[in-house]
Order: structure tokens, then C-alpha cells, then sequence
């Protein structure tokens, strides 16, 4: 009899979940066609969301695996790409009988997956739309024995379809900021339903890992690796183009890199260096790498109306090249290949108050680091430096008192080598200091990856999704 009213139970809870997952897709299917024009527009004046459009569908070409295990990692777009190089390469290096897909959401993502994952991956795609029928084909076509999803981004109906498989999900160098927490919390009998497909979440930190267990992981699934970014940016000292040096003659004036700008960012900067290049004793260069290509022809009009002379990346290359005030960084991928040169790194997405963007690469490398205050998407990492006193700070309430504030901060840094010096070998120090994220994640992927059948299966999604935490 008790065996018999469990079994309803365990159905009821299925079919509740189902209603409960067909709902979002609902949802979702709505809330596409209302958006369908702007999607439209964006496609048209930007070329956005066309790129890989089949795939985005499901639609994917066979794998020719000949039987060998193959692991999913998902990364969403840039810096996700960047963090998972070093667990990419010690996967494979201890298992090299699977095979690895990547797949990525924006397209900035997937041409730099593209290109370092290129000897490493049998196949990098975008990651398919959150509907059954596009998730179900990606699924039936990959096959994978495991998936890796990077830092915390989490779909219902592909962790619901990975779970009716059994496919365990593996969260890696998962963070959850206090402002994602929240946002999630609100939904929070949903998202603790999502969270029962997912084998194991490896944390960067304890603050993640307890806001991931308040929202429904159970605390035995949790493991804390710190972050997979430092092991990246070490990584990123190897990558030095001369390329870059022999046309643009980096190693003579000082060289200021804005890293990954929003706007209104590059006014900012082009303002306070304009302010700084008409005092300082050798006059500076600057180097603008904004986040989003879609900007890069924004920046340039910025450029062409500033009175400085610039140079292009992507144009032919030119006698001015070597002189010119300022660069226009419009590629993906060549960033870190710049930080060995920049006297002063300015990360961005931090006065924008987009949440900053990674400091460790220019780190790594012993850059004197600037940022805004708004990098909440980096809690913990900026906790780390600012308590090392290994970044500068502008801490300013609008555009006009950023550029001031800026500008004075630049000219004191270019007239002050020692200082540069320090602030860089603390941040270099930092990022040694917490080396190794890559091994201990390995490790609690082990299961996973060697031997999933010894692993505790996941709990079916369906059979929780829905109920209330």
C-alpha cells in the first residue's frame, strides 16, 4: 500500500512538472513572438542572432565519435570561452579517450571558440533555442556522456530534457552574484526544480556555494574550486603577438589599454587621455577594445570626431600606424595578446555599471590595473585585489567627474613608474597566489568523466520541478 501511494506521488510530481515545464515553454514561445520585431531589426542593421541561426534550431551535423564518451561544455560567450581553455586542456590530457563540444550562445563567443578550441574540440556550435523540439535534436545528434555548464547559466528545458536522459550536469566555476541570487530567489521553487538535474555544482567561492545550496542544491553536491580565470589568465602569458608590435610599434610611448569598454566608456577615455597627452613628458598612446563588435563602427565615428589621429586593426596597414594617438582594437580574441604592452590597463564595463568584466588576464601578466566600482559581476576576485591593493578605483557619480577624476589618475600613474610597478606586482601575485582552480575542479569532475555510472544519478528533474521550496 505505501509502495503504491508513492508511486502516485512520484507520478503526480511527473506530471506536475511537465505542466510546469510546458508552461515556460509556453512562455518563452510567447515571449519570442513579442519580441519577434526587435530581433528582427537587430538582425538587420547588426547581423545579430543570424550567425548560426540551423544551429541555434538543433540542427547539427553528425559527430563521427566511433563510440568515445563526449563531453559538452557550454560557455555563453567571451569570458566563459577564455575560463574554460585550462579545463579544456586538462581534460584531455587525463582523459584522452572523449571527445569535447563547445558550444556558446553570443557570436563573439563562438568565433573565439572557434579558434582556440580548434585543435582541441570535434565540434564548436551555438547553443540551441529552449525549446523541446530544438533541445531534443542538439541532444540526439552530441549524445554526450556529460555536459559542463560554465558559471551558472541554466536553461529548464535542457536541463529537464539532460535529466530525463540521466546525462549528468556538471555546473563549473559557478558564481552567483548577489544581485543573480536575488533575482533568482524570486522564483525560487522553480529554480530549486532546475537544480535537481544537476549532479554537482563546483563554486568559485564559499559565497556562491552557499547561495546555490539557499536556492535549492543539495549541500552534499556542492564543491568549491576557486576560479578557473586565474588559472586562465596564467595561461594568457604565453600569448604574445609581435604582429602587433612590428606594425604598431607598442614598446615605445606608454601604452593606456581600455579592456572590453561599454559606453559611455570610450568618451570618458578619450577625453581624459586628450587632457593627458597635452601635459604628459612622453606623450602616451591609447588602445580601445570595445566589448561588442556591433559598437566598433560607433567607436570609430567617436574616433574620426575627436581630433586625435587613429588607427584601425582590421584596416590594411598604413606608414601611420606606428604614430597614431590612438588604436581601434575591433577583433575578438587578440586582447590578451596586448596586455604585456600597456603600461596602464582600464577593464571596463565598470564605470558603465554593467558589472565590470575580468581583471585577471591583464593581471597575470603584472598590468597596473584601473576599473570603475560597478563590478559586481567580479564580487569576490575584486574583494581579493582590492584587499591586496592591486587596482585603482574611479569612484565617480557622473560622466563629467569620471573624466576629471580619470585624466588625474592617468597622468600621476605615466609620471609615477615605480607605482605602476607595484600595483602590478601585486596583482601578478594575487593571481599566483590562487592558482590551481583547474586541478581541484578535475577532481570533482572525475566521477563524471571516468565512470559516470558510479556517480549518484541525477534526480530526475521531473520529478521535482514545481514543487515549493
Amino acid at each position: 500500500m505505501a509502495n503504491g501511494k508513492r508511486e502516485s506521488k512520484l507520478a503526480s510530481d511527473r506530471l506536475l512538472s511537465g505542466s510546469v515545464i510546458g508552461l515556460y515553454s509556453l512562455l518563452l514561445t510567447l515571449g519570442f513572438l513579442v519580441l519577434l520585431p526587435r530581433f528582427l531589426l537587430d538582425a538587420l542593421r547588426r547581423g545579430k542572432y543570424v550567425a548560426g541561426f540551423r544551429e541555434r534550431l538543433g540542427s547539427l551535423s553528425p559527430l563521427r565519435q566511433n563510440g568515445r564518451p563526449v563531453v559538452w561544455i557550454h560557455c555563453v560567450s567571451v569570458g566563459e570561452t577564455q575560463a574554460a581553455r585550462p579545463l579544456v586542456k586538462a581534460i584531455l590530457r587525463q582523459f584522452p579517450g572523449h571527445s569535447l563540444v563547445v558550444s556558446t550562445i553570443t557570436a563573439t563567443g563562438q568565433a573565439l571558440a572557434r579558434e582556440v578550441f580548434a585543435n582541441d574540440a570535434a565540434k564548436v556550435f551555438y547553443f540551441p533555442f529552449d525549446w523541446a523540439w530544438s533541445v531534443r535534436r542538439a541532444l540526439n545528434t552530441i549524445q554526450p556522456s556529460a555536459v559542463l555548464i560554465m558559471e551558472t547559466e541554466l536553461w529548464p528545458r535542457f536541463l529537464y530534457e539532460c535529466s530525463l536522459r540521466r546525462v549528468p550536469v556538471a555546473i563549473v566555476n559557478g558564481r552567483l552574484s548577489a544581485r543573480s541570487y536575488r533575482r533568482y530567489r524570486a522564483m525560487r521553487w522553480f529554480v530549486r526544480g532546475m537544480l535537481q538535474a544537476v549532479s554537482v555544482g563546483v563554486m568559485q567561492s564559499e559565497a556562491d556555494a552557499e547561495r546555490i545550496c539557499k536556492l535549492g542544491l543539495k549541500p552534499k553536491r556542492v564543491r568549491i574550486s576557486g576560479n578557473l580565470k586565474f588559472d586562465a589568465g596564467q595561461a594568457a602569458a604565453g600569448n604574445i603577438s609581435d604582429e602587433f608590435n612590428l606594425r604598431f610599434k607598442l614598446g615605445g610611448a606608454p601604452l593606456i589599454l581600455a579592456a572590453s569598454t561599454h559606453a559611455p566608456e570610450e568618451r570618458i577615455l578619450l577625453a581624459a587621455f586628450s587632457q593627458v597627452r597635452t601635459v604628459a613628458a612622453n606623450r602616451p598612446r591609447l588602445m580601445i577594445a570595445p566589448r561588442h563588435p556591433e559598437r566598433f563602427g560607433e567607436i570609430a565615428s567617436l574616433l574620426d570626431q575627436s581630433g586625435l589621429s587613429w588607427s584601425r586593426r582590421t584596416a590594411p596597414p598604413a606608414d601611420g600606424d606606428s604614430e597614431s594617438d590612438v588604436i581601434l582594437l575591433d577583433t575578438i580574441g587578440e586582447l590578451p595578446a596586448i596586455y604585456s604592452f600597456a603600461s596602464i590597463v582600464f577593464v571596463g564595463g565598470s564605470i558603465s555599471r554593467s558589472g565590470g568584466h575580468n581583471v585577471l588576464e591583464p593581471a597575470a601578466l603584472g598590468a597596473c590595473i584601473i576599473t570603475g566600482i560597478h563590478t559586481e559581476n567580479f564580487e569576490a576576485i575584486m574583494k581579493a585585489f582590492k584587499k591586496a591593493e592591486a587596482v585603482i578605483q574611479v569612484r565617480a557619480a557622473s560622466e563629467r567627474e569620471a573624466t576629471v577624476q580619470l585624466a588625474k589618475l592617468l597622468d600621476e600613474l605615466l609620471a609615477d613608474p615605480n607605482r605602476r610597478a607595484d600595483l602590478g606586482g601585486r596583482a601578478r601575485a594575487l593571481v599566483e597566489q590562487n592558482f590551481g582552480a583547474t586541478e581541484r575542479t578535475l577532481k570533482f569532475l572525475q566521477p563524471l568523466l571516468g565512470t559516470p555510472q558510479t556517480v549518484e544519478n541525477p534526480v530526475s528533474l521531473a520529478a521535482h520541478v514545481g514543487k515549493s521550496a
